[in-house]
């Protein structure tokens, strides 16, 4: 027997999420975006404009767009970025170009943010996906902020960054998620990830739930 035509089976949320990775620093957010770009081709990852040099191991268009200080003053008179910051001395943001560009596309947007810049993106985009990605412990935060430092050849105020962190737990109510990404635990971390994406693309649709409760 055929179904009722006029029945909408049409029940999922539509259309491409925007999903936003961050966390403290040293929590290994660069390492789980690069895992999650070895894992799946369904995603954009934004790539941000960055005026800073390149690291040894970035490329060009890749990791970040390498600007000049005027030109990325130029986009923000042009309000270009979606978001952006003046962070040690150098600037970096993200193109809109870049979000609306691969929403329009249908692709699922994926960028790494600061706390500060996830803030931003969700007023922005109201829609945003936050999920916020902690250490498993202090002892292990620590090991990875000083191992950082030390790659960088700059010293780390551990007084000072733990202050920090005690601001940015303090707008942990602007996430939807917070994912452990322990030591030795990459593939897991992953996981739990993409198990989430997979869990916000079968949400039923806002319209369902009125259709619902009118029948009542």
């Amino acid at each position: 027997m055929d179904c009722d035509s006029s029945v909408n089976f049409n029940v999922l949320k539509k259309g491409a999420l925007l999903i936003v990775i961050s966390g403290p620093s040293g929590v290994g957010k660069d390492s789980v975006v690069k895992a999650l770009k070895s894992r799946s081709e369904r995603f954009h990852f934004v790539v941000t404009a960055n005026t800073r040099a390149p690291r040894p191991d970035e490329v060009e268009g890749v990791d970040y767009f390498f600007v000049s200080k005027d030109h990325f003053e130029e986009m923000i008179k042009k309000d270009e970025l979606a978001e952006w910051a003046h962070v040690y001395g150098d600037y970096k943001g993200v193109p809109k170009i870049q979000v609306e560009d691969a929403l329009a596309s249908g692709k699922d947007v994926l960028m790494r943010l600061d706390i500060q810049g996830a803030k931003r993106i969700k007023k922005i985009y109201p829609f945003a996906i936050l999920i916020f990605l902690v250490p498993s412990n202090e002892e292990e935060w620590n090991r990875r902020l000083l191992a950082r430092a030390k790659e960088q050849g700059r010293d780390v105020d551990m007084d000072i960054r733990i202050e920090k962190v005690k601001e940015e737990l303090n707008a942990l109510d602007i996430f939807d998620y917070a994912v452990v990404n322990a030591d030795y635990q990459l593939d897991q971390t992953v996981e739990t990830i993409l198990a989430i994406i997979t869990a916000e693309h079968h949400k039923l649709c806002k319209w369902i739930n009125k259709e619902i409760q009118a029948a009542r």
